[in-house]
C-alpha cells in the first residue's frame, strides 16, 4: 500500500485558541501536513509502533471565531478530502478570543459497538451515525457542537464482530489460551479501531467535530478492575499480560493522545519517548505493562507515583469546565479502602473542580447516581465483600461479577467524597486541602454541576438533593447510553423498578442490615429511563443549562425523548 494513504482519520481532536490537533494513521512512515483554506498549517512526521504509523499534527495560526475547511497531505500528496465521498468538506471551527459569553454545546454518549454487529444481533440504528447524517443534511439548522464527549466502550475487545472473529481465526500465533473471539495483541486492537472509525459517517463526524474520550471496561475486558480478587485471577491467564499491555498502549495511541492540548502533548513524557524512537514498540509495550500496576500500588502514594500515568484530564470552553475522570485503571482495590481514584489523583481532581467558571461538568464512564434500588444493592454488596467470614466475602464477590456491581455506589468512600465536593462547590466553600477545610480562595457557586456518564445501556436525568440548604447549585446526573448497543428486554423492568420507592426502600433496608450508612445525598429521577440508542446534547448559555436526549427511530433518524432545563435564566456571566 502506498505511503500516501490514510488508514484512519483525520480525527479533529482538540481546538485550543488558534491551534488545533489532527490525528491520523497512515499506511507507511511519512510526513503529514494539515493545511486550512485560511492559511493555517501544521506538519509532523509519523511515529511507528507495532508496524503501524501515526501522526498528531498541531495546526497553528487559526483565526479566532472562524470556520475554515482543511485538507490533509501525506508526503505532499492530497489524501483528504476524498472527492468521491459526497460528504461536506471537513472544517475546523474556532471560538472567539474572549469566549466567556459564547454558548457551549457538548454532545455525549457511550457504548458504541461497530455497525457490523447489526448483521448478527439486529441492533437498533446507530445514534452517532444518525447525528452525523443530520449535521450533513442541514448544517444551517444544525450548527456544529463545540465538543463530542465519548464516555467509554468506544471499541469492544471482548465482543467482536463477525469480521474481526474471522481475522482472529486466521491468526497462526496467538498467546496460549487466548479467547478465540477476543482481541489480545496490539495489531488485533488496531482492527477494532479500523472497523469502527472508518464507518463513513463517523469518519466525517470525527474529522469535523472536536472530540475527547475516556475508556471503560470493554476497551480491555468486561469487569476490568472490579476487585483485587478479579485482578489476581485474571493474572493467572497466560494471555493476560499481552492483552492488558496492548489494550492500554492502543488506548493511549488511538484515544488518549488526542485528549491532550498542544502544550500538554509537548510535556507528555510518553509522547517524548515515542516521538524520539525509530520504532516505539518497546516504549509502548513497557508503558502498557507499567501503568497496569497502578491499582496494585494506589494505596501507597510514593510507590504509585513511580508508575502512575494520569488518564484523567481537564479543559475549559468559555465559562464551562470539563473534568474527565478515569474510573478504571487507577482504582484502589484494597479491602476497606476501595476508591475510584488514588489519593494523588483525587487531590488533582479537587484542584480542577474548584475555580472560576459558570458550569462544572464531570465526565465519568460510570454513573455517580444510579436508580436508588440498584445503588443500595451495590453498597450492600461492597460491605459484604469486606466481611471477615470467607464464605460471605466469596459469595459477595461472585454476585459482584455476575451483576456488574461496580459503579460509584460500590466505591462508597468515593461516592461520598464526590457528594461532599459538590456540596462545597455548590455553597462557594473553599476547597479541602489535606486535613484542613477552608484552605485556598473562596469561589462563587457555579450555575450548574453535571455528571456525564454512560455504561448502563439506558438514558436518564436525575437531580441530587443535599441536606444543607446552603447548597444553591443544582447538581444533576446525565446518563446517555448506548450509542449503538442494547439492553436485554428482560432486564428493563428491573431497571425501571430501581427508581420506584418500594423496591428502593427494600434494598435500602437490606443495605442498612449490613451496616451501610444512609447516603449523605438524596436524588430523584427527572426524566427517563429510555432504553434505545441515543445521543445527548448539554448546552450552556450564560448561566442557563439544559440537556436534550435523542433516540433513534427505526429508519435511522433522531427524535427527542427527553429535555430538561438544569439551571436558571439566561443572563450575563459573572465577571
Amino acid at each position: 500500500m502506498p505511503a500516501a494513504h490514510l488508514l484512519i482519520g483525520p480525527l479533529l481532536r482538540r481546538v485550543v485558541d488558534t491551534r488545533a490537533t489532527v490525528w491520523v494513521e497512515t499506511a507507511a512512515p511519512a510526513v503529514v501536513t494539515v493545511r486550512t483554506a485560511g492559511g493555517a498549517t501544521g506538519t509532523a512526521p509519523t511515529f511507528s509502533a507495532y508496524d503501524h504509523h501515526y501522526a498528531l499534527v498541531v495546526v497553528e495560526g487559526l483565526t479566532p471565531d472562524s470556520e475554515t475547511t482543511y485538507e490533509v497531505l501525506v508526503d505532499d500528496e492530497l489524501v483528504w478530502p476524498v472527492p468521491s465521498s459526497g460528504f461536506p468538506p471537513s472544517v475546523i471551527r474556532t471560538r472567539a478570543a474572549d469566549d466567556r459569553d459564547q454558548p457551549v454545546s457538548l454532545i455525549f454518549g457511550s457504548c458504541r459497538e461497530t455497525t457490523q454487529h447489526a448483521t448478527t444481533r439486529k441492533l437498533p440504528p446507530d445514534a452517532l451515525d444518525a447525528y452525523a447524517r443530520r449535521l450533513m443534511a442541514d448544517p444551517e439548522s444544525n450548527p456544529l457542537p463545540d465538543l463530542l464527549v465519548l464516555l467509554g466502550d468506544q471499541v469492544y475487545a471482548d465482543v467482536t464482530s463477525p469480521t474481526v472473529r474471522r481475522l482472529l481465526r486466521r491468526r497462526r500465533r496467538r498467546p496460549k489460551g487466548a479467547p478465540a473471539d477476543q482481541v489480545v495483541s496490539f495489531d488485533e486492537y488496531t482492527k477494532l479501531y479500523l472497523e469502527s472509525w472508518r464507518d463513513p459517517e463517523i469518519r466525517w463526524l470525527l474529522s469535523t467535530v472536536p472530540s475527547v474520550m475516556i475508556f471503560d471496561d470493554h476497551e480491555i475486558i468486561d469487569d476490568w478492575n472490579t476487585s483485587a480478587a478479579w485482578r489476581a485471577e485474571v493474572r493467572e491467564q497466560p494471555w493476560w499480560p499481552e492483552r492488558i499491555g496492548s489494550g492500554l498502549a492502543s488506548y493511549w495511541v488511538y484515544q488518549h493522545l488526542g485528549n491532550l492540548a498542544p502544550d500538554e502533548i509537548a510535556a507528555d513524557p510518553v509522547f517524548a519517548k515515542v516521538a524520539a524512537a525509530e520504532d516505539a514498540t518497546g516504549v509502548l509495550r513497557e508503558f502498557g505493562h507499567r501503568v497496569d500496576q497502578e491499582s496494585d500500588l494506589a494505596h501507597d502514594t510514593e510507590r504509585w507515583r513511580a508508575v502512575q500515568y494520569q488518564w484523567s484530564y481537564a479543559l475549559d470552553l468559555g465559562r464551562t469546565r470539563l473534568v474527565m475522570l478515569d474510573n478504571r485503571c487507577s482504582r484502589v482495590l484494597d479491602a476497606g479502602s476501595r476508591a475510584m481514584l488514588p489519593p494523588g489523583e483525587w487531590s488533582w481532581f479537587l484542584d480542577q473542580a474548584h475555580g472560576v467558571y459558570d458550569h462544572l461538568v464531570v465526565g465519568a464512564s460510570l454513573p455517580w447516581l444510579l436508580p436508588q434500588g440498584i445503588h443500595h444493592i451495590e453498597a450492600w454488596n461492597e460491605k459484604l465483600a469486606d466481611s471477615r467470614r470467607p464464605w460471605v466475602a466469596q459469595g459477595a464477590e461472585k454476585l459482584r461479577r455476575a451483576l456488574d456491581l461496580e459503579h460509584w455506589a460500590a466505591f462508597r468512600r468515593s461516592f461520598d467524597a464526590l457528594a461532599e465536593t459538590f456540596a462545597r462547590i455548590g455553597t462557594g466553600t473553599p476547597k479541602q486541602s489535606g486535613a484542613r477545610v477552608g484552605a485556598g480562595p473562596a469561589y462563587a457557586p457555579p450555575a450548574s454541576i453535571s455528571v456525564l456518564s454512560g455504561d448502563v445501556h439506558h438514558s436518564y436525568v436525575a437531580r441530587a438533593r443535599f441536606l444543607d440548604p446552603a447548597v444553591v447549585t443544582p447538581v444533576h446526573q446525565l446518563t446517555c447510553s448506548p450509542i449503538h448497543n442494547q439492553v436485554p428486554a428482560g432486564i428493563r423492568p428491573l431497571m425501571r423498578l430501581g427508581w420506584s420507592s418500594g423496591p428502593a426502600g427494600a434494598t435500602r433496608a437490606l443495605a442498612r442490615s449490613a451496616g451501610v450508612r444512609r447516603p449523605k445525598v438524596r436524588w430523584h429521577k427527572l426524566a427517563g429511563p429510555y432504553f434505545g440508542n441515543a445521543v445527548a446534547t448539554l448546552t450552556h448559555r450564560g448561566r442557563a443549562a439544559e440537556v436534550t436526549i435523542e433516540g433513534t427511530t427505526s429508519d435511522g433518524h433522531l427524535r427527542q425523548v427527553m429535555h430538561r432545563r438544569l439551571s436558571g435564566a439566561d443572563r450575563p456571566t459573572s465577571p
